[in-house]
């Protein structure tokens, strides 16, 4: 049964939780730049996350660890400056939180003065849990993010389906009950088994966001860029492309170097 959606001039952390209670799905996608922001924020898109996804994206290095937090600081400002609804969350990248709680504060505080962004977002549960009570303390909302954690991407040493055994599914639950307790506004669950991951979304209040966690989830979040089809290598299961750009675009480039090649472009009409 659908739910009607409610029209926010501004979605906050609070809408998502509201859309959560009144059963209405929250749309989420990655962005880190202005123009790609800003056609999202105009087509309704719930909450953009500014992910450290943007070193494959956008700096093709293979894994999200070599973004600094000056790097997510420049691409959030860039996605703030585009944004009239849309809530912007701020990846912390790896090495800003982990190990020394006034760090990740340090790093939470320059995300948020200098991106103007809404909110942050960190990996991991129990082993973290000091670091998201300095920051939550300091009235900085927390996104937390379960599963598949890209950052731990070495330790893992594989990016299949996690918490597939009943020891390592016990844990996420577990971590997601201490993230709801200690005041984070929503969880995003990466690639872990749709059943596990409905029945977290049903056990805590907060919203549950999945990729690659099936439709039990309260919402979904995708890589603009593979669901846009820029990207042709990456072919998970729970990517959805709803366009092929990465065709459409090398057509255009073509298209016009052809032109530029045989003097067609410009034409009479396209000079002064």
């Amino acid at each position: 049964m659908s739910v009607a959606k409610k029209e926010y001039k501004r979605v906050t952390v609070k809408s998502l939780v509201d859309m959560k209670r009144r059963g209405e799905k929250v749309s989420m996608l990655t962005a880190y730049d202005y123009s790609m922001a800003k056609i999202m924020d105009g087509a309704g898109v719930d909450a953009i996350l500014v992910g450290d996804s943007a070193s494959n994206t956008m700096a093709g290095y293979e894994t999200t660890l070599p973004m600094t937090l000056d790097h997510m600081i420049y691409h959030a400002t860039s996605v703030v400056n585009a944004i009239n609804r849309s809530l912007v969350v701020v990846d912390l990248p790896f090495g800003t939180y982990q190990s020394d709680p006034k760090e990740a504060l340090r790093s939470s505080i320059r995300i948020m003065k200098e991106s103007g962004a809404h909110a942050i977002k960190l990996e991991g549960g129990k082993e973290i849990k000091e670091s998201i009570k300095r920051i939550l303390n300091a009235g900085i909302p927390v996104m937390g993010h379960l599963g598949l954690t890209p950052q731990s991407i070495y330790k893992f040493g594989t990016y299949t389906v996690r918490a597939k055994d009943e020891e390592e599914a016990e844990k996420l639950k577990s971590d997601a009950k201490l993230l709801e307790k200690l005041g984070c506004f929503a969880v995003v669950l990466e690639k872990v088994p749709a059943k596990l991951a409905k029945e977290v979304a049903e056990s805590i209040s907060i919203p549950v966001i999945g990729i690659g966690a099936g439709n039990g989830c309260d919402g979904q979040v995708l890589v603009v860029h593979d669901m846009l089809g820029m990207t042709k290598e990456f072919h998970p299961r729970f990517l959805r492309r709803y366009l092929d750009l990465h065709t459409e675009m090398t057509n255009a480039f073509k298209a016009y170097t052809k032109d530029v090649k045989s003097g067609d472009f410009p034409s009479e009409n396209e000079q002064y």
